[in-house]
């Protein structure tokens, strides 16, 4: 992820604008091009009623001051047609916002969601990228991203018009300001309240944008401290068993409270920053109040215009005065918008990144079986764990990958899954079969316990086959909850876990499986069963499994030695070297 601050304007600028416009040209484009016409079109609409709300000003006071009974009341009905007019556009504006903000969030998120999981894009972030917190981007920073960039557009253009609208109506409201120069005469200003809110506005933006710019920084952190205390919270929820038996509630406090102490400091240092800020906005604002009026007096005082037209000149001038002074009053917003922007371009640049370290030793093809051909496997860091391994396997073989720890057995399974970024070489799997990977700790996803047993097929409805498998696993008493949805990774023991990945083994009927320690958690005898289980029912089935347990030789007929250093051997049933290039079964 691009820290905040790396960007240059341009590269921010473009970046932005890809991150904004694919949305108005996909699919939903034209519903979402005449969405936002009819919205800008209310928007206008709302300007026009202030403009009539601003002549309403001029006949209403003068009316007031000429105490004319009729001229009063026909201006209160006046202003409930215009009010009513206000009420209607300034409801159905901000509902039909609403309406195109979480649409555009449903194509956002369905966009990087398909973008975060295409490709393991998700797990390879892991590897390549320290990117913070993707499940905050999506869930939150996309949410936040809608609303606020069409909010704060709208709002810009609103200014916009505004401040053309009611230019001309203050430029023919201020007439002349003479300022006498002594002997030099006299110096005539022409429309001289628009140049007091033009010089009024900028001196407030200047001062805005210098003391606010830190919080865009500051916003920042703050989204990443948060991110990262909700993560530390969940973490406990799904780790719960294990911090419990280890008695680790103290050490587990100790973290929170440093991640809270983030979150506070950082929050507590906004906090200072927007009470800067908010002392000037706000003096800005209240003397913005008064400013038209001490203005437009001397010409009312003087008798060149009525307490109407007095009114009409102080609306005028705040139209004017608050349209230029956008980013006064939206400053806060924007720096939030910004640090917003800021993470999707990181988030959306760090997944470009980890798609071009995709996988590519992995190909499916016509080959059956399984063919390695001068596999090299790394770390991160190009420490060379495995070198030149060539290995073919046919229908029915079954090999042990063994081999001290940290000398790469996992890792040769992930890069027979394909999600290992530093690998070269070449590994063919059959593009007809199907292959399932069982890891130490099993997957089960949230839902109902028989949606996790066939995970990741449909749920099928061969009930009898499933209490059948599940007594044959030794999960007969599991029976009664097949249909209750529960959160199972924490519910069953590990032992119970790995029962069941076999079971959806069973169930799956894989041509080929890769199991990591797949009955660790299991004792000999159940260990045993299985296995013999999957010979019996899968007898052409391709099996490779890792394991430490010397009992596991039995059930296969190939044993991969790794050394972690680069070196291997291929040993047969009595520990003789075979030819790697030979499989044996029925291959």
């Amino acid at each position: 992820m691009n820290p905040y601050g790396k960007l240059n304007k341009p590269l921010f600028w473009r970046a932005l604008w890809q991150l904004t416009i694919p949305y108005w040209r996909s699919g939903e484009k034209w519903f979402a091009r005449g969405m936002l016409a009819f919205i800008v079109g209310m928007n206008l609409a709302i300007v026009y009623v202030n403009v009539l709300l601003n002549d309403w000003n001029n006949d209403f006071y003068n009316a007031l001051q000429a105490h004319n009974k009729t001229a009063f009341f026909a201006a209160l009905w006046k202003f409930c047609w215009l009010a009513l007019a206000y009420i209607v556009l300034a409801v159905y504006s901000n509902y039909f916002s609403q309406m195109l903000q979480i649409r555009w969030r449903r194509w956002l998120t369905t966009d990087y969601l398909d973008n975060w999981m295409r490709r393991q894009t998700y797990y390879h972030l892991t590897l390549t990228s320290n990117t913070d917190n993707p499940d905050q981007r999506i869930s939150q920073d996309l949410s936040s991203f809608a609303n606020s960039t069409l909010s704060l557009s709208l709002g810009l253009l609103s200014s916009v018009v505004t401040l053309f609208s009611f230019l001309a109506i203050l430029w023919r409201l201020s007439g002349l300001l003479t300022i006498p120069l002594g002997a030099a005469g006299i110096y005539v200003i022409s429309g001289y309240m628009v140049w007091f809110a033009i010089g009024y506005a900028i001196i407030g933006s200047f001062f805005t944008h210098l003391i606010g710019r830190p919080l865009i920084s500051m916003n920042f952190q703050q989204q990443r401290f948060e991110a990262n205390f909700r993560f530390g919270l969940v973490r406990l929820r799904e780790q719960a068993e294990s911090i419990a038996l280890y008695r680790g509630e103290h050490q587990e406090r100790s973290l929170f409270g440093r991640l809270f102490a983030d979150v506070f400091g950082n929050y507590w240092q906004i906090m200072r920053q927007q009470k800067k800020l908010t002392w000037f906005t706000s003096g800005y604002n209240q003397i913005a109040i008064i400013f038209p009026f001490l203005v437009v007096a001397p010409r009312y005082f003087t008798g060149a215009i009525k307490l109407g037209g007095l009114m009409q000149t102080a609306m005028a001038f705040g139209q004017v005065q608050g349209s230029l002074s956008y980013l006064v009053n939206s400053y806060s917003d924007i720096a939030q918008w910004r640090s917003v922007v800021d993470r999707l371009i990181g988030f959306t640049q760090a997944m470009e990144t980890a798609r071009l370290g995709e996988v590519t030793t992995v190909q499916r093809s016509n080959n059956s079986g399984v063919h390695i051909h001068e596999l090299k496997l790394c770390l991160p860091d190009g420490r060379v764990l495995l070198d030149q391994l060539s290995l073919k396997l046919g229908k029915g073989d079954t090999l042990l990958i063994s081999g001290p720890s940290g000398s790469g057995k996992s890792t040769l399974l992930r890069a027979l899954a394909g999600i290992w970024p530093h690998a070269k070489g070449h590994i063919e799997l059959d593009a007809d079969a199907t292959i399932l990977f069982l890891p130490q700790k099993p997957y089960l996803p949230l839902g109902s316990l028989k949606a996790a047993l066939y995970y990741p097929l449909p749920v099928a409805d061969e009930d009898e086959e499933l209490k059948s498998e599940l007594a044959l696993c030794e999960l007969e008493h599991l029976v009664p909850m097949l249909d209750v949805t529960d959160n199972w990774s924490i519910k069953l023991s590990p032992g119970e876990q790995q029962r069941m990945a076999f079971l959806r083994l069973f169930l799956v009927k894989p041509d080929i499986a890769f199991l990591d320690e797949a009955s660790s958690a299991l004792d000999e005898k159940l260990e045993a069963k299985l296995y013999d289980r999957v010979r019996e029912k899968l007898p052409n089935l391709i099996l490779v499994s890792i394991g430490h347990r010397s009992t596991l030789s039995a059930w296969h007929e190939l044993r991969l030695e790794l050394d972690g250093h680069g070196g291997w051997s291929l040993l047969g049933v009595n520990g003789d070297k075979v030819e790697p290039q030979i499989g044996i079964g029925n291959a």
